[in-house]
């Protein structure tokens, strides 16, 4: 009787071991598949945000100063300056900080823009400073600070885009370059947030720029028929740009600019050029913006000085833009090449053999003859444009007025030297 029931609790207890045994087993194998079971189907696209940001804002911090850490100059501790890496960014923060791009991977600087000095000038002293050294504007007045908002405005081509990246490359801010498809959402409302993300992001790594490229895309104007959600990103940014949460918890205005670029500016909402208070107008390139600008262009460039008139290629080129400009010289650049290509091959010497020094400088009449089916330059259908006329031109032009044209194109250190300008180095 004892025997029979010592059996029976044992089978039980076998039993028992089993159905936990096998639950157990259950759980962890549906825990698994679930696992690899995506029931967001974004997921993979967080993931690379998330990445991604975290790179990015490595990069920002750049190299660290093992030195300089944590005495300062005179031997006084230094505020340990918090690292971006180490910030707390949201879901959406982490899509907008994709488009986040150091100021030192921004090639491009002042120097690198033909004219616009006036421009220029009054963006370091009205933008980049008060932006990059509040403290220094905010102890004379309340009033000196950086504007809200910065508008370029004008045709396409004459250097919008480029300004705003040497303005970003100058001040040192952390530059947003923000698409407009990284606004655009599926979801109903993610726009919003996403939008509520640009402006938070920004002043987490204040001083910052958020550029907006063919701003009347994003910002038109707003009419009774558009769709609800464009009206409600529209609302949503103005609302951070211009109120109540526009400044910082201590009451200071934050340091982030909103650049803008386009050549409608009729099309911008009147709300968003209200914030907009510095508004430059970016125009055709007059003469002697073209001189400057054919001086970057060709400054690596063989020239030909015998055959080179640089005024009447200033005066040719007058409506053109900077793009055109030089879309101009690398058309007319192509055609010493393409002479020589077909002259060996004409001869019948492979182009492995070819000598780049056979390569002849650039003539005036290279920018009159066609490459690829377009003329560089349009002659207007008037004979003089032709390669005999600018020749003769070139021979019959007064001794003054070839020396006053070599004068533009020195500079101050070279001022007596007037025969091989620095702007437009021969290479020999």
């Amino acid at each position: 009787m004892a025997s029979g029931g010592g059996r029976k609790w044992q089978q039980l207890l076998q039993e028992l071991i089993m159905i936990a045994g096998t639950s157990l087993s259950t759980y962890f194998v549906v825990r698994f598949l679930l696992s690899k079971v995506e029931f967001d189907p974004e997921s993979q696209k967080h993931e690379e945000a998330k990445r991604k940001s975290a790179a990015i804002l490595r990069r920002l911090d750049g190299p660290d100063d093992s030195d300089d850490d944590s005495q300062g100059r005179k031997g006084r501790p230094r505020k340990q300056k918090k690292k971006k890496e180490d910030l707390v960014l949201s879901q959406y923060e982490q899509t907008i900080a994709m488009d986040v791009v150091a100021p030192e991977d921004i090639p491009v600087s002042f120097n690198d823009i033909g004219g616009l000095e006036d421009i220029i000038e009054e963006l370091k002293e009205s933008v980049i400073y008060p932006l990059t050294m509040p403290h220094l504007y905010s102890s004379t007045s309340s009033l000196l600070s950086a504007p809200s908002g910065v508008l370029l405005y004008g045709p396409p081509g004459c250097g919008k885009t480029m300004l705003a990246k040497a303005l970003a490359h100058e001040s040192g801010a952390c530059f947003i370059n923000l698409h407009i498809s990284t606004l655009t959402e599926k979801w109903y409302g993610d726009s919003n947030k996403l939008v509520n993300a640009v402006f938070s992001l920004a002043r987490k790594l204040e001083p910052s720029i958020v550029f907006i490229d063919e701003i009347d895309a994003v910002l038109g104007t707003r009419r009774s028929g558009e769709h609800e959600a464009s009206g409600m990103v529209k609302a949503e940014f103005m609302t951070h740009w211009d109120g109540l949460t526009s400044s910082s918890t201590s009451g200071q205005p934050q340091r982030v600019l909103i650049l803008g670029a386009t050549n409608r500016i009729q099309d911008i909402d009147e709300a968003i050029l209200r914030r907009m208070p510095k508004k430059f107008p970016v125009t055709l390139p007059p003469t002697s913006q073209r001189l400057r600008i054919l001086g970057l262009i060709l400054k690596d460039t063989k020239i030909d000085r015998e055959n080179f008139d640089l005024d009447f290629l200033v005066k040719a080129m007058s409506g053109m833009s900077g793009s055109d400009i030089k879309e101009a010289c690398r058309d007319a650049a192509m055609v010493p090449i393409r002479e020589l290509i077909r002259s060996k091959r004409d001869s019948g010497v492979t182009m492995e053999t070819v000598d780049p020094d056979e390569v002849r400088g650039l003539r005036t009449e290279d920018f009159f003859k066609r490459a690829g089916g377009v003329r560089a330059i349009s002659d207007g259908g008037k004979s003089n444009t032709t390669a005999a006329a600018v020749r003769r031109k070139s021979a019959s032009k007064p001794a003054s007025s070839r020396t006053q044209s070599e004068k533009d194109w020195t500079t101050d250190s070279e001022a007596g030297d007037v025969e091989v300008p620095e702007q437009i180095p021969i290479d020999e």
